[in-house]
């Protein structure tokens, strides 16, 4: 009998929280730990057969969410080393989070889940990590736009949707992003790199529609299609700090050529990294803490991550091959 369990990946106001996300190579993909094995959660059979709640909230009516959920899913499907593809089945009176092996997207109210925006939910085959069934919902309490252009106080459907397709398929957060501190709490985005940066655009932003280079190659890392390894790059090493590995350690490899940032982590106990998925050419390659956000956006082990470290950079630029990877460095960090 195929085990199965639900997790849960839920969108607040301000940031994301991310239930069992999994540590593996150059992101932060989905999946829990199996005895010392990690799994990563993944679709193994493709089209995604999803549905739409059949339902009108104010601003959005049933036919709108679906048009804005298929331009999100046609975002991913855009990416041809992604290899992934979904299909519309039909509207349902289903609702979101129910176990009954249907995809569903829709709207729900939920007027005591104040801080909750949207969330994602998996039932996944605990064996292999494949996903059995996504559910996404959306949070009717909260007013929402599909307007062209968006709409000012109103949150930005499709961007949200291409955000939650992401986690949908397997990806976790990316630290790709600047936040500023509001005087009444909470932050706000200045400049993101990646739809899934954690922390949403001001309402009426429609800037998170669009991919950008850190969540192509997430995609692509986890699905590999159209020859992804072989036509791109990865460099790898560790980050240190007096010696000892540091873990959780945001490194980021910026493009020279073409200005495409590519972010991972050091997901070790001794500080190694990879970040994959790289254009070639001459980049350059940063470190810096996990200190401009909720730690537990990204880990769940927070204890764990070192911040008390100043920003650094490799001392020399790294080519990157197509297919390969320069040789493994060590970059040193001082504390702050």
């Amino acid at each position: 009998m195929t085990a199965r369990a639900r997790a849960t990946v839920v969108g607040a106001t301000l940031a994301l929280a991310i239930a069992g996300a999994a540590p593996v190579d150059a992101y932060l993909k989905l999946g829990f730990r199996v005895g010392t094995r990690t799994v990563s959660l993944k679709w193994n059979r493709f089209p995604i057969r999803y549905f739409v709640t059949n339902r009108d909230v104010p601003g959005v009516n049933a036919a709108q969410l679906r048009s804005a959920v298929d331009r999100a899913f046609g975002t991913w499907q855009a990416v041809p080393s992604g290899g992934v593809s979904s299909q519309f089945v039909g509207f349902t009176s289903a609702q979101p989070y129910e176990d009954d092996g249907m995809t569903v997207l829709g709207f729900q109210d939920r007027p005591d889940l104040d801080w909750v925006l949207w969330a994602t939910t998996f039932l996944v085959d605990t064996r292999t990590g494949e996903i059995v069934e996504s559910d996404i919902f959306f949070n009717a309490t909260f007013p929402w736009s599909v307007a062209t252009g968006g709409e000012s106080g109103r949150v930005d459907l499709e961007s949200i949707a291409v955000h939650e397709i992401g986690h949908l398929l397997g990806l976790g957060h990316s630290a790709l992003g600047e936040t500023e501190l509001l005087a009444g709490g909470g932050r706000r985005v200045i400049a993101a790199e990646a739809v899934m940066f954690p922390i949403a655009y001001s309402r009426g932003n429609i800037e998170d529609r669009a991919l950008k280079a850190d969540d192509i190659a997430g995609l692509s890392d986890i699905y590999a299609a159209d020859n992804f390894r072989t036509r791109t790059g990865s460099i790898s090493g560790r980050v240190t700090r007096t010696g000892r590995g540091v873990y959780g350690a945001h490194v980021v490899a910026f493009n020279l050529q073409s200005g495409a940032m590519v972010g991972g982590f050091s997901l070790e106990d001794d500080g190694s990294f990879v970040i994959a998925g790289l254009t070639p050419g001459v980049h350059v390659v940063r470190v810096e803490p996990l200190d401009d956000g909720d730690l537990d956006s990204f880990f769940d082990d927070t204890a764990s991550v070192g911040v008390d470290f100043a920003v650094s950079f490799l001392n020399r630029l790294a080519m990157v091959p197509a297919g390969g990877a320069p040789p493994r460095v060590e970059i040193a960090v001082r504390p702050k």
